[in-house]
């Protein structure tokens, strides 16, 4: 739903690229919040793989994804493209100097 991310919906990157399939469901991972003592222990890792066996048993769809290319203030948040690409997510495009939208369907 467009309401759930206006922030991402109002970005010029963004609202040029379309989706795969519009009929598809389309699902969202934002964020990832992990104690600073458990980081880098792959506390991300596992909700994320727990987040996508939610998506499949809910039917599935188009996942998107936001990490950043490179470590700075978001990073906390967001999660690193590389553990998204581990899972299966493939770059789609820049949004940003930060930041890239990655897409997988589950």
């Amino acid at each position: 739903m467009k309401q759930e991310l206006p922030r991402i919906e109002n970005n010029p990157y963004y609202r040029n690229l379309g989706t795969e399939n519009d009929r598809m469901p389309l699902w969202r991972i934002t964020c990832f919040v992990v104690h600073h003592r458990y980081r880098r222990c792959g506390v991300a890792r596992t909700a994320l793989k727990t987040a996508l066996a939610a998506i499949r048993s809910r039917g599935g769809g188009l996942v998107e994804a936001y990490p950043v290319r490179r470590w700075g203030a978001y990073s906390k948040y967001r999660g690193t493209v590389s553990m998204f690409e581990r899972e299966g997510f493939k770059v789609i495009a820049s949004l940003g100097q930060s930041n890239v939208l990655m897409r997988r369907i589950v």
